[in-house]
């Protein structure tokens, strides 16, 4: 048994897409022209978006922003990981989608890497977005904190 977290990807035009958002992957492996295999260490945090559509519309949109577990460790079922992962934030429904997106962003804007933001953020960012509340802002000083507290920890 590997001590990988792995991610099925995969891109049907117009029809299913599974991609990482942000993380970053120990390795991949390509299977075919449509799909991928990514995997990511004990600890590593990304982001899944999962979304499918019929000739109808769009009938799923999902992020889920998990961090990768060690043998042994309690997690969270998501379809297409495996063994799955330890739940940060998962949202349904492009507005949400979207919003954790655009949160993302100004994360990145900020010149942080998204996987090396703080887990509680995306906690908070998760439970503010669940009851359609807007989330604080994360700023250098938000991360500086953690990173204090993380220090303090070891």
């Amino acid at each position: 048994m590997s001590d990988l977290t792995t991610v099925e990807l995969l891109c049907l035009e117009k029809r299913i897409e599974n991609r990482i958002r942000f993380g970053k992957p120990a390795s991949q492996e390509i299977v075919d022209h449509h799909r991928r295999i990514v995997s990511f260490l004990p600890g590593s945090i990304f982001a899944f978006v999962r979304w499918t559509s019929n000739d109808f519309g769009t009938i799923l949109s999902r992020i889920d922003i998990l961090r990768a577990v060690a043998p042994g460790q309690r997690y969270s079922t998501v379809p297409w990981v495996s063994p799955g992962g330890e739940s940060l934030l998962r949202l349904a429904g492009w507005p949400k989608v979207e919003r954790v997106l655009q949160l993302t962003d100004s994360v990145e804007s900020l010149g942080i890497h998204p996987a090396d933001a703080a887990p509680e953020y995306w906690h908070h960012a998760h439970n503010r977005l669940s009851v359609n509340e807007k989330p604080r802002a994360y700023t250098r000083a938000r991360r500086q904190a953690w990173l204090h507290r993380r220090r303090i920890a070891l």
